[in-house]
């Protein structure tokens, strides 16, 4: 009896088991995520701040803000590195013309944490 049974259990487990995996059963969303505008100015925040210190591991970052302010804004991410077991981040602000997204000045702000 606990053969017979143990086999019927297996027989279906392995008839019912390719639908659970069907695709036609599953709602699912579209993976693809849009990619955010800061995206563009996110990656010139890395490049500018491994040009700074090119032997740091750049570990996170994080878009903290944008701002407008009249014709110009400005873009603000933090970084958190790692260098020499030594942990810092910082903070870069890019300031470029709203329409042309010209470059104005990148400011690049080291802050040591105290762990």
């Amino acid at each position: 009896m606990n053969k017979s049974l143990i086999t019927s259990c297996l027989c279906i487990l392995f008839i019912f088991t390719p639908f659970l995996n069907s695709p036609h059963n599953i709602n699912t969303v579209n993976a693809e995520k849009a990619i955010p505008s800061h995206a563009k100015w996110g990656k010139i925040a890395i490049q500018k701040a491994r040009e700074r210190y090119p032997s740091a591991k750049i570990y996170d970052y994080l878009h903290v803000k944008r701002e407008q302010k009249g014709n110009y804004s400005v873009e603000t991410f933090k970084l958190w590195l790692d260098e020499n077991n030594k942990k810092f981040e910082v903070i870069v602000a890019i300031h470029f013309d709203t329409k042309s997204e010209k470059i104005s000045k990148i400011i690049l702000q080291r802050q040591d944490t105290h762990i």
